[in-house]
């Protein structure tokens, strides 16, 4: 068994960590504040390869593999979740589903500018009454001629209503089976479609400075040339795109708990009560103790599924563990992380603040910590 990164991660890490701590660390207070989304940092975090990272060099892609891209968001989400957001949701969940379902005349048209981070992508399939029940979608497309025509809507969608927005993947019912189940399809809806709106969603608790979309579709026609894969592939494409989703997530829950954890100690070791440090008290050390130990214990839970699925090797059971356990190891860690500031960890001034707040959405996204539970049972036979 080999626990080293190679050298070229151990770069990615390094370079990642200084871009994090240069460009975004700066500036990431005050984007939140004012709920901005940065097309200008979001540019730069293209400029250093952050996007299509896992995808083949002939579409764009750094051609790297899954540990790397799961690195890369651990250390941006160790600065910011909001930039994490951007980064984790423009590959998994908008550069992924085209790369891996897509047509190659899909490919060409969209990857490049996706890989470059000329432009984001979103994925629909959250709806307002469709959640955890992904099957209760409403969304429907129906053939006409040569063409499709989508109505429904969505919500909860990242990089689908900024400047940078291209368009979305769209899962929507076209049929029913001979049981009565209903049969999905996914469509990929350009912006400046007729009938496609995406408007920006506002006052969230977390994730301030990503952008977050209501997606409206009133029938809008797409090319039968715009399906995603094969008619029907849909609910597959879903559940494929979520396996690895989740290890994002997982990531920026590691990143963010990191983040949290290496606030706290460099608080604690300068903070002094009593006369000394409340570093030296144990009630301070044994929190910062139990936090290290987790921390080492979600990392390598998260780099093992990385590694089966870059090994082609069925990962799926493990993607879902390292999803809850990093998600909620960063809300016990961002807890003590407040707990250890004080009174000042209720403050704006001090990031831990928005440590704990981002913290809630991984708790919720792409699959619900009790969902994860619910697949890890079924896989260990309950």
């Amino acid at each position: 068994m080999d626990f080293d990164l190679n050298k070229q991660q151990e770069m990615i890490r390094k370079e990642v960590r200084k871009f994090a701590e240069r460009e975004i660390a700066p500036v990431a207070s005050e984007l939140d504040e004012t709920e901005t989304f940065s097309s200008e940092l979001t540019k730069k975090m293209g400029d250093i390869g952050l996007f299509g990272m896992f995808v083949s060099e002939a579409y764009g892609g750094q051609q790297l593999d899954y540990i790397s891209y799961i690195i890369a968001v651990e250390e941006v989400a160790r600065v910011d979740g909001s930039q994490a957001a951007t980064v984790a949701a423009a590959n998994s969940l908008g550069i992924g589903p085209i790369y891996y379902f897509g047509s190659e005349a899909q490919k060409q048209k969209y990857l490049p500018k996706l890989c470059s981070g000329e432009g984001l992508w979103g994925f629909g399939l959250t709806e307002p009454t469709a959640g955890s029940d992904a099957g209760g979608s409403k969304t429907t497309a129906v053939r006409d001629g040569n063409e499709w025509v989508i109505n429904g809507s969505k919500i909860f969608i990242t990089n689908a209503a900024c400047d940078l927005s291209l368009g979305v993947t769209v899962q929507a019912v076209t049929g029913k089976k001979p049981d009565g189940k209903n049969i999905y399809s996914c469509f990929l809806v350009e912006h400046g479609t007729p009938g496609f709106k995406a408007i920006p969603m506002h006052k969230k608790m977390m994730w301030r400075a990503s952008n977050t979309a209501e997606l409206y579709f009133d029938d809008v026609l797409v090319p039968n040339e715009n399906i995603l894969g094969e008619e029907g592939a849909g609910f597959h494409q879903m559940l494929s795109t979520l396996d690895g989703g989740r290890l994002s997530i997982g990531s920026m829950g590691l990143g963010g708990a990191q983040g949290a954890f290496e606030a706290a100690l460099r608080y604690a070791r300068k903070r002094e009560q009593f006369g000394k440090p409340i570093a030296k008290y144990q009630a301070i050390a044994f929190k910062l103790a139990d936090a290290a130990i987790e921390l080492e214990c979600a990392r390598n839970l998260l780099y093992k599924a990385c590694w089966l699925k870059d090994q082609h090797r069925p990962y799926q059971k493990e993607a879902a563990m390292a999803k809850v356990y990093c998600s909620e190891l960063m809300g016990r860690v961002a807890n003590n992380a407040v707990q250890i500031h004080g009174g000042y960890g209720l403050m704006k001034e001090y990031h831990v603040e928005r440590f704990y707040r981002d913290q809630k959405l991984l708790d919720i996204g792409e699959g619900t910590s009790e969902i994860q539970r619910l697949v890890i049972s079924r896989y260990i036979g309950c």
